[in-house]
């Protein structure tokens, strides 16, 4: 399998940087559910029909004036358009989902997240998911190791040994997949068909990586787009636990900072 590395930077460094954006998650949660309390999401549509709410503002405009101190660029869904031409010169910087599950957000289910990931060289280096609903933290990074709290309790994610191979899950008895119900087309129906006894489970945003993180899932795979912001938090995850989203060729890990934003179909586990 190809997987890029980022140029090595210091661990305490990177735990630095993981302190700040824990912190720019759980405040941009907060006010995403000061809103979600409210009568008024003040729902608008972006040129591309997907909807907008005064959470997703709230949020980003938190995480900008935080994240802001660390003095790297920050490139976030809900800001304003950089060109390819200024940022394929940075060499690390964040990338930022607000809110990632606008949809799910004003549907009330609670399958919302704040992504917030470390891109260095075009890698996900280190990334942290904010579930504001239930107050559950994921973060880390392959030098600092992958951590989950939940209610006041933090425990340690352990990295597998080796990383999957499709031909390792087609000879188990049974494999759970978590997908999408919105996007199960036929394309995701036919990969899923080849794997033995397929258990399908569903799951909002960023989750569905979060639970290949926790060992609950063993394989997501995304035949619809997304965009980089989507998967770049949930990616730094799984990379530190040894794990990885790949290119439908099952050998390229998806890469970030792409002159289009825009993600390919992808297979994570």
């Amino acid at each position: 399998m190809i997987i890029h590395q980022p140029l090595a930077i210091q661990p305490a460094f990177i735990h630095h940087l993981l302190v700040i954006a824990n912190e720019a998650a759980i405040q941009a949660g907060a006010a995403i559910m000061e809103i979600y309390g409210s009568s008024n999401f003040g729902i608008d549509l972006k040129d591309d029909q997907s909807p907008v709410t005064l959470a997703d503002k709230a949020a980003h405009s938190v995480i900008l004036n935080i994240l802001g101190g660390t003095g790297l660029p920050i490139l976030s869904e809900e800001g304003s358009n950089i060109l390819y031409a200024q940022r394929k010169t940075w060499e690390y910087f964040w990338m930022v989902d607000p809110l990632d599950g606008t949809k799910e957000f004003i549907k009330r289910n609670g399958e919302f997240t704040v992504n917030i990931a470390l891109i260095g060289m075009n890698v996900p280096v280190a990334g942290i998911i904010y579930a504001p609903c239930n107050q559950v933290l994921y973060y880390g990074s392959k030098e600092t190791g992958v951590h989950k709290t939940e209610n006041n309790v933090q425990t340690e994610l352990l990295p597998v040994a080796n990383r999957m191979r499709l031909e390792e899950l087609q000879q188990r008895e049974r494999v759970t997949v978590v997908a999408s119900k919105s996007h199960l087309n036929e394309a995701t129906s036919t990969f899923i068909n080849q794997l033995p006894n397929p258990t399908l489970t569903s799951m909002g945003s960023s989750f569905k990586l979060m639970m290949l993180a926790e060992g609950k899932a063993d394989v997501y795979p995304r035949m619809a787009p997304t965009m980089e912001w989507d998967t770049a938090a949930g990616h730094a995850i799984l990379r530190a636990l040894n794990k990885g989203v790949y290119q439908t060729d099952l050998q390229t890990e998806l890469f970030y900072n792409k002159e289009s934003l825009l993600n390919p179909s992808f297979i994570a586990l």
